[in-house]
């Protein structure tokens, strides 16, 4: 193949504190494009607002054109940086990249009968209750080990003629597959506007539009109790927010509550042990799942 039918990728290996300083320079160098990737698989959890959190140790990847010579600027890079920052040199074959990225999907079983699929495939098991769910955006799409768990509990649910509230509900993953599972009615709340954009075109893509009612912020306060309520979110607003949650959960609800790391689960049980009787604590890899009935 030749020189011109590959790009250049220029990897470095640093701390969080020199990973800016490497991102500029790479742009500097005539980089098209620089990411910032996790090097040891740590976890960010609860960034402050408006904070951009990093992993103590990162990748930088800077993408060059096309038949770019590499060495000229791993020499630049490790005159300024040093050579004791690890970084290496990666041709990228040129391939039709909108293809490979779909083929890395696949249909995701979440239960007895619930899928997650992609709308490019097809799921062919008998019985079976899909939820058509693009990925690309970054509000749940079945993949993660919460939205997994939470939506596992629903498809444990027998969910005819009940009404289910989905707090926190990014892309309306969970309410919408609950209306797919037989809700009789389903309510998403969110703070974040794109997430209720996001959750409207999904509801749309699954012939679900105008059956799933979605509340931006305070707008919630209408909202009466439900049968079921499915929080996805983080430890510190779960708990902070369980007024709000049991407000939202009719007496004798069901309640499911996720985005809680396992060593996290006792400290958001507590806060919901003055409304709710706590049930089974369950897991997915470092993730739990905390359910509840509402007292």
């Amino acid at each position: 193949m030749a020189a011109n039918d590959t790009w250049t990728q220029i990897k470095l290996r640093t701390d969080k504190n020199l990973s800016d300083t490497a991102a500029d320079l790479l742009e500097q160098l005539g980089a098209l494009s620089v990411t910032f990737e996790d090097a040891e698989d740590s976890p960010i959890l609860e960034p402050r607002p408006g904070e951009r959190r990093l992993w103590p140790h990162v990748v930088v990847t800077g993408l060059f054109a096309q038949g770019t010579d590499p060495e000229p600027i791993l020499s630049a890079l490790r005159a300024i940086l040093g050579d004791h920052i690890p970084m290496a040199a990666v041709s990228l074959e040129d391939k039709n990249w909108i293809r490979a990225w779909m083929d890395q999907f696949k249909p995701i079983k979440c239960g007895r009968r619930l899928w997650i699929c992609p709308s490019w495939l097809h799921v062919g098991e008998p019985g079976s209750v899909v939820v058509m769910l693009d990925p690309g955006l970054a509000f749940g799409t079945g993949t993660h080990p919460t939205t997994w768990l939470c939506l596992n509990f629903l498809d444990s649910l027998d969910l005819t003629d009940k009404k289910v509230v989905d707090y926190g509900c990014g892309s309306g993953i969970l309410g919408i597959a609950a209306l797919k599972l037989g809700a009789a009615k389903a309510s998403g709340v969110d703070i974040d506007e794109q997430a209720i954009i996001a959750s409207e075109e999904n509801a749309e893509r699954n012939g679900l539009k105008g059956k799933f009612t979605l509340y931006l912020g305070e707008a919630s306060a209408q909202l009466e109790p439900a049968d079921v309520t499915v929080a996805n979110i983080l430890a510190g607003p779960l708990a902070e927010l369980e007024p709000e949650i049991a407000r939202l959960t009719a007496k004798g609800g069901r309640l499911a509550l996720s985005g809680v790391l396992k060593d996290q689960a006792q400290e958001v049980c507590k806060a919901y042990e003055r409304d709710f009787e706590i049930g089974n604590v369950s897991s997915r890899g470092d993730w739990a799942l905390i359910t509840a009935v509402r007292r």
